[in-house]
């Protein structure tokens, strides 16, 4: 039985459009390249989906630690996201992240972490143990989030050769590009 013993609720302001961040959050094969962790699997392959479900590791290689994850709401009209993770030894998470667009080509993201642990004295313990950890985790997780976001954002805009203009709908993500009538 496991019971929810601490919830984490960081929030970021990132210098990038919600489209970007989406891109992001719901390509799971690429979370290794800013999250701090690999990816060994996901089923069915390709961009987040409900039920979706993606094998992940984290700490330092020698250690592999496994965790199991599992997309249970997408919602990409409110940019909206939820998704349960399983730890070794009892330890859940059930996260929620939703993107909120800002004015000038900005947005807010929004996480939130419910822990949860074993019930007894190794439940107990174990949040003892990983108190930092349960308070620095998301909030760096979000942090390096906000990182790739805001330079995936540079990176488009330079390519563009728009440096500091604001990108179209299509080019932010945000819609299917128009096909060019040839």
């Amino acid at each position: 039985m496991t019971t929810t013993k601490y919830l984490a609720c960081p929030t970021e302001i990132v210098e990038a459009p919600v489209g970007v961040v989406w891109k992001l959050l719901t390509n799971i094969s690429g979370w290794g390249s800013f999250f701090n962790l690999r990816v060994t699997g996901v089923e069915p392959p390709g961009p987040a989906a409900k039920g979706q479900r993606c094998s992940v590791e984290s700490g330092p290689r020698w250690l592999h630690v496994g965790i199991s994850v599992e997309y249970t709401l997408i919602d990409e009209t409110h940019y909206k996201l939820e998704l349960d993770a399983r730890f070794p030894l009892g330890i859940t998470v059930h996260e929620a992240l939703d993107c909120v667009p800002l004015e000038d080509g900005r947005c807010r993201v929004n996480y939130h972490c419910n822990f949860g642990f074993p019930g007894g004295w190794r439940g107990r313990l174990m949040r003892v143990l990983l108190s930092r950890r349960l308070k620095a985790g998301p909030a760096d997780s979000l942090l390096r989030l906000k990182r790739a976001a805001e330079q995936e954002h540079r990176s488009c805009a330079r390519a563009a050769g728009r440096d500091g203009v604001r990108l179209s709908d299509a080019e932010r993500g945000l819609s299917d590009p128009k096909p060019s009538s040839i």
